[in-house]
């Protein structure tokens, strides 16, 4: 039987590291961040090669900071490429420049100095213990390069929530692996053996919290301009879920990272045994996530699986009408 996920009834604001690859779905989980101050203390956002290139993540990544208004949070680029395997990308699914549905252009503040690890390393070495969380919406490259330089930075992280990761459902870039463990397994690997607590939201999950007309009109109905571009990008962006898997709406995958932080009333799941599987062949960059306990090893994640998919689009809503 699932329980109901941990971190229920925190009070104070999380101090909160995104970590992300801009992508349609990130940008929306970056501007309902963004516009949820009272739970999330952003300290900045870190960018990785993954749904595009670095330069168009980076890019994207400013983009939604200057949407959702705020240029008080840093952002720094990160690692270009996966720790070992060849790079790919998802361009067929976020369109060539990683945002489907809306205009890009050059946002007018820049990047932050220094690169992402670079960032990570110091912030996380200097922190007070276990205080800092981590939210991965992308290929865990930037985590994993700076706990293979620092392994000592795990001293001050809280918890790293991830969106990635397939069991029930299959995957979505093979038949057996998500695309963000798929890019980059090895990084998975060094993230997931350090110790670090983890929870994982994994398409088992995300592929719950499904949009609809209803719940698209819904967004809609915000009537402003992080509405009409949050509509726009997922109106886009949901098209080849809906085709491929013949359902009637798409998932947000990373938005509900976001909100699992939020509110995590919203999701329930249980602690289970998890490796990554980094071995060449059919099965690379897949999660053998042990839900029943068969190999009676000890739990090392947190397995997200079930949600409230209208509370989510309910929370989404509510929020980018906070926004401009």
């Amino acid at each position: 039987m699932s329980i109901l996920s941990e971190g229920a009834g925190h009070t104070a604001p999380i101090d909160l590291i995104i970590d992300t690859d801009p992508g349609a779905d990130d940008v929306v989980a970056l501007l309902l961040a963004m516009a949820s101050p009272e739970e999330l203390n952003i300290h900045a956002i870190t960018t990785v090669a993954g749904n595009v290139r670095l330069e168009k993540t980076s890019r994207n990544a400013r983009l939604a900071r200057e949407w959702g208004g705020r240029e008080d949070i840093a952002i720094y680029a990160g690692a270009t490429r996966p720790l070992l395997r060849t790079p790919i990308y998802a361009a067929d699914i976020h369109g060539e420049e990683g945002l489907p549905g809306v205009a890009v252009h050059e946002p007018t503040q820049g990047l932050a100095t220094g690169s992402a690890i670079e960032y990570l390393v110091q912030t996380l070495s200097n922190a007070e213990p276990h205080s800092m969380t981590v939210a991965m919406l992308g290929p865990q490259t930037n985590l994993a390069l700076a706990l293979i330089q620092a392994p000592e930075i795990v001293q001050g992280i809280k918890e790293v929530i991830v969106m990635g990761g397939a069991h029930f459902n299959g995957g979505n870039i093979t038949p057996v692996a998500e695309f963000n463990l798929f890019a980059d397994p090895e990084a998975a690997e060094v993230v997931l053996s350090s110790g670090v607590k983890l929870t994982y939201l994994p398409l088992d999950v995300t592929h719950r919290v499904l949009t609809s007309d209803a719940r698209l009109k819904q967004l809609a109905a915000v009537d402003n301009q992080a509405g009409k571009r949050v509509v726009g990008i997922l109106d886009a962006y949901v098209r080849a879920d809906m085709q491929r898997y013949g359902v009637e709406g798409g998932p947000v995958h990373d938005a509900s990272v976001i909100a699992y932080l939020i509110k995590p009333a919203l999701f329930s799941g249980r602690r289970i045994y998890m490796q990554v599987d980094s071995r060449e062949g059919m099965t690379y960059g897949q999660t053998i996530a042990d839900w029943h306990g068969v190999l009676a090893q000890p739990a090392n994640v947190m397995w997200i699986d079930s949600a409230d998919a209208q509370g989510f689009f309910d929370l989404l809503s509510t929020r980018l009408a906070r926004l401009e």
